[in-house]
């Protein structure tokens, strides 16, 4: 049995934003309230650089109907950064334990995916190596469902539920001007992987519905074959709607939207991707020779608050609910998992993955989630994906729209001496 610890707990949220990502918050607070070893909860507003910054606020003093609100909210109601602690910054570690010290923090919970983990990681064993009582425990976030030992990630069935649905739509709209303008392209997130891009396959109920060609990263891209495949849906259906990866390669493993030129890159250094969809076109035009129209979806991709499904919320809930429980039971270091029970009749719960296996590694899409031409998912990729997007959740409308909750943000006292860290370091 573990040794009862007692002190505050501190929440954070990193990374992009998700539909369902507050209802991990929700989870997380609602869970942590239950235990008398957690005396206050606090949240740091824009992840790791809130906890550097000091910038804390008491979530305890929230109405319990904005609690309640947070179920159907997207995008991070603490706000979030692109923030890593490095191995090598002694400085930050020290400061994060200085604060946690400072405001007696004994739990902390860090939403988000491999970045998130990745700093959790560095925090338990800062933590460790000072002889700091802590518990850390991650709770996922990844709507591009690349985090590896979980078999899906909160924030991928809202997403794929959002895309298939505009998908859909995109398709009537080609199939209404095929004389016009037979081809779209439909370019997705997703720079390694393809799980959103193969999410829209689950739009097509019938044989000549969209999408009607699926390009993913783990496929490398063959033009002539492509052409033909092409060539062979215009034969068929008269249209062709294409969705494509943001991160499509060749067989090389370059970036195709990086043929001929080069790219800015993001806040980690890596390659600023988009404008795939253009490529493709190309291809459409100058070389089959027919009109394609092209649409860019990426961060309507991530917020998508109105139409979530309830599948992903509450698993949403569920993995943050998890994590306070395995911190009381005195698990530190680990991640928290949705492992599927039964393929027959869904089921899921929960598992714990060490935080730096999950930091270290990506999940692709395996071969079998392909058809023999790689140029669609499988119905052993849609099995696994409908139950992902079931139901759905009811959001309040005001004057004809969404309305989203929003924190008070009850400011916390800052003890510390004043550091302050740049948003977008």
């Amino acid at each position: 049995m573990a040794s009862v610890l007692r002190g505050n707990c501190m929440i954070a949220q990193s990374g992009g934003a998700s539909a369902v990502v507050n209802a991990s918050l929700a989870g997380v607070l609602q869970e942590a309230l239950q235990y008398e070893e957690i005396e206050e909860v606090y949240g740091a507003i824009n992840g790791l650089t809130g906890v550097l910054n000091e910038d804390l606020v008491d979530l305890t003093e929230e109405k319990n109907k904005t609690v309640e609100g947070l179920l159907y909210t997207p995008a991070p109601a603490l706000g979030s950064c692109r923030v890593r602690l490095k191995d090598d910054n002694k400085e930050d570690r020290q400061r994060v334990l200085e604060v946690f010290q400072a405001h007696n923090v004994r739990y902390f919970f860090y939403l988000g995916g491999n970045d998130s983990m990745s700093t959790a990681d560095r925090i338990n064993k800062s933590a460790q190596e000072a002889g700091y009582e802590l518990r850390v425990v991650g709770v996922p976030k990844a709507i591009d469902n690349d985090l590896t030992h979980t078999d899906h990630c909160p924030g991928y069935g809202s997403a794929i539920k959002f895309l298939a649905a505009l998908v859909l739509e995109s398709g009537r709209d080609t199939e209404s001007l095929s004389t016009a303008e037979p081809a779209s392209v439909i370019e997705v997130m997703g720079r390694n992987t393809g799980w959103l891009a193969a999410g829209t396959a689950l739009a097509r109920a019938h044989p000549d519905e969209a999408p009607h060609i699926v390009l993913a990263p783990e496929i490398p891209f063959s033009e002539e074959k492509f052409i033909g495949e092409l060539a062979r849906c215009l034969t068929q259906f008269n249209r062709a709607v294409i969705v494509v990866g943001e991160g499509m390669r060749d067989a090389q493993g370059k970036y195709l939207s990086q043929v001929g030129g080069s790219f800015s890159k993001d806040v980690f250094e890596r390659p600023q991707l988009g404008g795939i969809c253009n490529v493709i076109r190309r291809i459409v035009e100058d070389k089959v020779g027919v009109k394609c129209k092209t649409s860019r979806i990426g961060l309507p991709i991530r917020s998508a608050g109105h139409l979530i499904s309830r599948t992903d919320r509450d698993e949403a809930v569920l993995v943050g609910q998890s994590a306070v429980r395995a911190a009381i039971d005195g698990k530190s270091g680990y991640m928290v998992t949705l492992e599927r029970e039964s393929a027959a009749s869904y089921q899921c719960k929960t598992g714990l993955a060490p935080l730096l296996e999950v930091a270290s590694g990506e999940r692709p899409m395996p071969r079998e989630f392909f058809n023999d031409t790689g140029f669609y998912p499988s119905e052993a990729f849609l099995d696994y994906a409908r139950p992902l997007i079931r139901g759905e959740v009811e959001v309040p409308f005001e004057n004809g729209l969404p309305r989203y909750a929003r924190l008070d943000r009850v400011v916390v006292d800052k003890v510390c001496l004043l550091r302050e860290v740049p948003v977008g370091s």
